[in-house]
């Protein structure tokens, strides 16, 4: 340990002067490849001879059932004239020449007529697909319940803009971009950024055999030859393993469609690594409680690999059935395969009555029930509660965690405890814990997260700490990285160094982000080093942040791996050209590359996909203002600054377009908001004072001057202009005083001694 700090030294040294050593591994010790013919998808028909056993399990599966074409034998809905009401839309679901149409608010916002052609999942809740131009199909916002035979609206409590992105007709409902590749096998999205459409494709319309083992055509040739004739292979020739798969790898398997994440291009299921085809989400505060509990929609993955189940090699076939999808044991039998009956399922462990026990259930205030008796018993619902999607869709947080009402109470976070006995508060579950547990609670990484979130100055060494951790979980080390942009310095940077030797494809992506050391040659040779590395998400953001380098010294070999990249970057961006954050990022990476016309044109095809997508308005007004077209950043800037007044930033860079507009008065108004939220920023306060100086209020110009002098106190410019306030309105004490603080702590800047001899010249002719 009293190493530490000499072996950090040398370890940073490597990144600079060489290729990292994982490379170097995967380099030489990789075996070589022996080239065969590329296999195909041949369709689960294929399958089902030999494997007849799994195949009758899959079938009628909700991975079968993922979607399928709209007939009598698969559309569970009331298509018998049915008619409901929505936020005042009425909406009938009928039949017509054995097709199924819906009469319901279209595109335009007009009542229209719209064939379902595909039906969308199957159980709790089953969803309709409508095509339409450019090979689109489209999610009805209205679907079925299955368990309760009605229909219902999957945004209940709001009325949706056809302008809006999440209304149905639009990005956040369309099936190609959003949901195709979770529901098909061997899909391919096929997006044309030219003519904005699509010509999407798969193999199987659900989710078969093939989805998971891969394309099977050398297995099938394999398999057909005569049993003495097999020769002996590697896997039985499937490109991904069948058995004896580890559990990150089978996982790992899971998450292409089990997580929350980008997407870098069409899963192939032959990719090393699985961030060479996907980028998962971090424990981001729309995503997840700050302690990590699932808060929106994540699938899974995200949470899994929080717990301990995961550290231990456990894996999803420990618990589902890899073919039907199904629990393999019912009730506590199910965590009773790892976790001894004697001391765990039992009452003095859980501390609730079982099934048949008496007592009274539990109750909303309206008298529902809300869980029978019996319930507290389940280990799953203390330690998987559960969060509705889609209204009615209950998934369970997958991490596996004790529950913690302390947590509850310092962070505002969700406990198990809380969600049955709701009319209780977080302190009395606490007490109850600490009654049946014991006090004390361990420490807790969410408190560092939440720290980090606030920006809370002592969370600046935790994050460090929390990050280089190797006991805690990936994407809490990955996500306490992100965290740590917030504070700049060189006990940061070297963090951020450290992390980019991590063996972990998904701490050194998030380090390449956020690295920004102050030595522009060791960026370049920090980011350079990094193009080397061999999973994609890595190196395709190296050369992203190397776009933003002003005059990166390659040597032609370099170049070369440089624009390699830079190329893969640029076509994941285009293969997501169908959402705002894909021609966002082309955009960015077109005003780095100084092409800024394509700039402007991506812009705007990101604010036209999504035009509450404000990070492409705030982008493309500074481009006008660079390009002299301020008229266009003010309309875009008021449009932001409107919708998201908590973003002070916005505010901010408003405030300083109409001073240079001289719409002085209505400047300052938006520099005073900026100042207000953002206390801390000096510039902004000293931009202030001068812009309130010009409207000649003295006494909060003098304020804001000081606030800035008072926050960087070694800031000349910060001095200088409250040296020049004072002496311009005779107070010459007090410029004396600013001017001699400028000589004192600059004292090689002329521009101190100058201020300094006009002021006492001042002083002497007053006094005379």
């Amino acid at each position: 340990m009293k190493n530490w700090k000499i072996t950090g030294l040398i370890a940073t040294l490597i990144i600079v002067l060489s290729v990292p050593a994982y490379l170097l591994k995967e380099k030489y010790f990789r075996r070589p490849t022996v080239s065969r013919p590329v296999a195909t998808f041949v369709g689960n028909k294929k399958c089902m001879d030999c494997h007849r056993a799994e195949y009758d399990k899959w079938q009628n599966s909700h991975h079968d059932n993922a979607m399928d074409v709209a007939s009598d034998a698969t559309v569970l809905g009331d298509f018998d004239n049915a008619v409901v009401e929505f936020h005042g839309v009425t909406t009938r679901f009928y039949r017509k020449d054995d097709k199924f149409f819906t009469s319901t608010q279209g595109p335009d916002g007009k009542i229209g007529d719209f064939e379902i052609t595909h039906t969308f999942g199957w159980y709790p809740l089953q969803q309709y697909l409508v095509p339409f131009p450019g090979g689109r199909l489209q999610c009805l916002p209205i679907a079925w319940d299955v368990k309760e035979k009605k229909w219902y609206h999957l945004y209940p409590n709001d009325t949706i803009d056809p302008k809006d992105w999440l209304y149905w007709t639009n990005g956040a409902q369309n099936w190609n971009g959003m949901c195709a590749e979770c529901h098909s096998t061997n899909l391919k999205k096929n997006y044309n950024i030219q003519s904005d459409a699509y010509q999407t494709t798969w193999s199987e319309i659900d989710v078969s055999c093939e989805a998971c083992h891969g394309p099977g055509s050398r297995h099938v040739e394999w398999a057909e030859l005569p049993d003495m004739a097999r020769p002996q292979t590697a896997n039985y020739e499937l490109v991904v393993k069948a058995k004896g798969m580890n559990s990150r790898e089978q996982v790992e398997l899971c998450a292409p469609c089990h997580s929350r994440r980008a997407i870098l291009g069409d899963y192939t299921h032959a990719e090393p690594d699985l961030l060479d085809s996907m980028l998962p989400s971090l424990l981001t505060p729309e995503l997840y409680f700050a302690e990590g509990q699932i808060l929106e929609e994540v699938y899974v993955y995200g949470s899994f690999t929080q717990s301990k189940m995961y550290r231990r090699n456990v894996r999803c076939s420990d618990c589902h059935d890899v073919h039907s999808i199904k629990k393999v044991k019912e009730g506590n039998a199910l965590c009773l395969q790892c976790h001894r009956a004697s001391i765990y399922d039992t009452k003095a462990h859980h501390f609730h009555k079982r099934k048949g026990e008496k007592g009274e259930p539990i109750k909303s205030a309206e008298g529902k029930v809300l869980f029978e008796v019996g319930t507290g018993a389940e280990c799953v619902q203390c330690h998987m509660p559960e969060r509705p999607y889609m209204v009615i869709d209950y998934r369970a947080d997958h991490s596996f965690r004790i529950p913690r009402p302390d947590l509850s109470i310092k962070l505002g976070s969700p406990n198990a405890c809380n969600r049955c006995h709701v009319d209780k508060t977080d302190q009395w579950s606490d007490e109850y814990i600490t009654k049946w547990y014991g006090p004390g609670r361990r420490a807790h990484y969410g408190m560092i997260i939440d720290e980090g979130r606030n920006r809370s100055p002592v969370a600046h060494q935790n994050l460090i700490k929390l990050a280089a951790d190797p006991l805690y979980p990936v994407i809490v080390r990955s996500t306490a990285l992100s965290l740590l942009a917030a504070y700049s310095g060189k006990e940061t940077s070297r963090a951020y160094e450290l992390a980019l030797m991590d063996d972990e494809a998904l701490i050194r992506r998030t380090a390449v982000d956020h690295i920004n050391v102050s030595d522009p040659k060791r960026q370049t040779a920090i980011l350079t080093s990094m193009l080397y590395d061999t999973v994609k998400s890595v190196r395709i953001e190296a050369a992203r942040r190397m776009t933003e380098l002003a005059d990166p010294q390659l040597d032609d070999a370099q170049k070369l791996v440089f624009q390699s990249s830079l190329d893969e970057y640029q076509k994941s961006m285009e293969y997501s050209a169908d959402f705002a954050f894909g021609r966002y990022n082309l955009a960015n990476l077109y005003v780095a590359l100084k092409q800024p016309q394509r700039a402007v044109e991506s812009y705007l095809a990101a604010i036209k996909i999504d035009n509450l997508f404000y990070p492409a308005k705030v982008n493309l007004a500074m481009l006008y203002n660079q390009t002299g077209k301020n008229d266009k950043a003010e309309i875009l800037l008021r449009e932001v600054a409107t919708s998201h007044p908590e973003m002070y930033e916005v505010q901010y860079s408003l405030g300083l377009l109409l001073a240079e507009e001289k719409k002085y008065a209505e400047a300052a108004n938006y520099l005073k908001q900026a100042a207000k939220g953002l206390p801390k920023r000096a510039r902004i306060h000293y931009n202030l004072g001068l812009l309130l100086q010009h409207l000649k209020q003295d006494s909060d110009a003098e304020a804001s001057l000081l606030k800035a002098q008072e926050l960087e106190p070694d800031n000349l410019d910060y001095l200088y202009a409250l040296a020049d306030f004072y002496l311009k309105r005779n107070k010459l004490k007090k410029a004396r005083s600013i001017a001699q603080e400028m000589v004192a702590r600059h004292p090689t800047q002329r521009i101190g001694r100058d201020m300094l001899n006009i002021i006492e010249k001042d002083l002497e002719t007053l006094s005379n």
